[in-house]
């Protein structure tokens, strides 16, 4: 009985002492980033992922130090829209930091994807084997000094960002809808969770709203729009932006060359960089950023004669038409 306990309190002991260690690695490693953002969303499919993979990538291409982390254990989607095959590499010795993957100089990416031998295989874990998954994305992985974290989860208000939102200090969150009236009832959710956890919203992005004409680039409302910015008057937060889907985002993130922030002349490509300009102002990085092409601006285009579209939009007769 006696040696039965003995062992029994050695090893409360042993975890204990390794929830601390835990504990301090997560600390030291949180001190060293400047920004912590959560990407969420009540609801699946509404293209939380695509705004998670843009926003860090165009924060890079601003001189930022980014991370991606992706904590959608079950459905990890962030290395195969960068388009990244590497796989993770253990470090030389036991008490070393385990290396990210390096999309480029500026942005590092971690997901439980890299680490798995087959990419397609399945991740059938409980909550418990989530929670600690989450801990060692902070704790063991060598981020460095960053800028911005951008952590892209998944939907609905459970385990993984429950985690997160536990783990991490002044985490602050971005809330992903569609305009649509289903979309919004479960968005509420993840506010309602942000208010529980006292979370700070940055603000909401209504995606998918409308849609860009791929022969005269012109927006239109096949779709409702306009519901995600009603719902963040509704609970006075900062409105982000509104953006459009377009067919080029979803082959670009089949391809692993996100669309969003490149220099495509694209209504989406423009409303995204108005989210991103809004988030850089909203959560400034506290050193000062360095620009590798100041004044990079497009001219603007002259418009094309009238073309006979089959938009809707009445070819050149409407003003959002760029035929």
């Amino acid at each position: 009985m006696a040696g039965s306990c003995g062992s029994s309190c050695s090893s409360q002991e042993s975890q204990q002492a390794a929830m601390a260690q835990q504990e301090n690695a997560i600390t030291k490693s949180l001190g060293k980033i400047k920004n912590k953002i959560i990407v969420m969303s009540g609801k699946g499919g509404v293209g939380k992922s695509t705004v998670s993979v843009n926003l860090a990538l165009g924060l890079a291409n601003r001189g930022h130090k980014v991370g991606l982390m992706d904590v959608d254990i079950h459905g990890p989607d962030v290395v195969r829209m960068l388009n990244m095959t590497g796989s993770l590499e253990p470090p030389e010795s036991p008490d070393d930091l385990v290396a990210t993957l390096d999309y480029n100089e500026n942005l590092k990416v971690v997901s439980i994807e890299y680490m798995l031998r087959d990419r397609d295989e399945a991740i059938i874990w409980r909550g418990p084997m989530k929670i600690q998954a989450i801990r060692q994305f902070i704790s063991d992985m060598d981020w460095g000094e960053l800028d911005y974290l951008i952590i892209d989860a998944p939907p609905g208000t459970g385990d993984e960002p429950l985690s997160v939102a536990q783990t991490i200090p002044n985490l602050k969150a971005i809330v992903v809808t569609t305009p649509q009236q289903l979309a919004l009832a479960d968005v509420r959710k993840s506010i309602n969770f942000c208010k529980v956890v006292k979370l700070d919203v940055i603000g909401m992005v209504e995606n998918m709203s409308g849609f860009v004409c791929p022969e005269c680039n012109a927006v239109v409302d096949i779709f409702k729009s306009g519901g995600g910015e009603a719902l963040a008057r509704e609970y006075d937060l900062p409105f982000l932006g509104r953006i459009p889907m377009d067919p080029r985002i979803v082959i670009a993130g089949d391809d692993g060359a996100p669309y969003l922030v490149t220099d495509a002349k694209s209504p989406a490509v423009d409303a995204f960089t108005k989210v991103l300009e809004a988030v850089e102002n909203r959560v400034p990085p506290v050193a000062p950023i360095q620009m590798a092409a100041p004044g990079a601006v497009a001219p603007k285009v002259a418009p094309k004669a009238a073309s006979s579209c089959g938009c809707g939009t009445g070819g050149c007769d409407t003003e959002k038409c760029d035929c």
